[in-house]
């Protein structure tokens, strides 16, 4: 029966760990419903939901190259041509920059990334219940990571019971069979996290996500401009058709 000694901490870390996720998953989840019908969706916010605060930098240089108001070389410098910023985010790009007029374009994206107004963007779309609280999203991720390291301690347990002397458990069920419950069990709960949690516990919470699909579908019946505009806050840098600005973007400094 020294099995047992083994069996009790395997169902303790696959139902502790299978619990945490599961509320963690629940937190993550929560969205004020009324506040969701009535908000439309910025190009802006599209991008956080979409890619982050990483994202917003993107759509900015890009939107910003698009007008001929910056210039993106693709040795990785971005140059000023128009020193007048038409909204926060361009006002940060700008400021980053430098009164010189250029910089790299690394550490000009890094500063866009973690200004003030992409925290605010960040807030107001945790408030209205379409992005996930950046502590929600660290908790699934680590609720995530606890449910593999319990399937894999199940694993470990099963097998060091089944080096013990042969015998067969309480009713004549084998050894195996009483470990296999607690396995199939994270096993379960990880496959339904993949399903359930995985698409939108980085950024965007599910109804996050359906506007992003409604956004992408009434993109169409605008002009080109705001089109490509999304595609890029969806998509990101995959989405640039100019290969200059596709070269800068990408281009990363040693």
């Amino acid at each position: 029966m020294l099995w047992v000694l083994l069996l009790l901490p395997a169902w303790a870390a696959a139902g502790i760990s299978c619990t945490r996720l599961c509320l963690a998953a629940v937190r993550a989840a929560t969205v004020d419903a009324d506040a969701v019908r009535r908000h439309d969706l910025t190009l802006y916010e599209a991008a956080f939901l979409s890619g982050g605060p990483a994202r917003v930098a993107d759509l900015t240089l890009v939107s910003m190259a698009r007008q001929r108001r910056l210039l993106l070389a693709h040795t990785g410098w971005a140059t000023v041509v128009d020193p007048r910023g038409r909204d926060e985010m361009e006002r940060s790009v700008l400021g980053a920059i430098g009164p010189e007029g250029q910089s790299r374009i690394a550490p000009v994206r890094a500063a866009a990334a973690a200004a003030d107004c992409v925290h605010r963007l960040a807030e107001r779309l945790v408030a209205a219940g379409l992005a996930v609280p950046a502590g929600a999203r660290t908790t699934v991720a680590g609720a995530v990571r606890q449910v593999q390291a319990a399937a894999a301690a199940v694993l470990a347990l099963a097998v060091a019971a089944l080096l013990l002397p042969a015998g067969a458990a309480g009713n004549g069920v084998p050894v195996a069979a009483w470990f296999s419950l607690p396995l199939v069990l994270t096993l379960s709960c990880l496959a339904i996290a993949r399903i359930e949690v995985h698409p939108y516990t980085r950024w965007a919470s599910p109804a996050g996500q359906r506007l992003l699909g409604t956004l992408a579908r009434h993109a169409g019946t605008t002009d080109d401009d705001r089109v490509y505009l999304t595609s890029v806050a969806v998509r990101g840098l995959r989405a640039v058709g100019e290969p200059d600005v596709r070269a800068a973007l990408a281009h990363r400094d040693r």
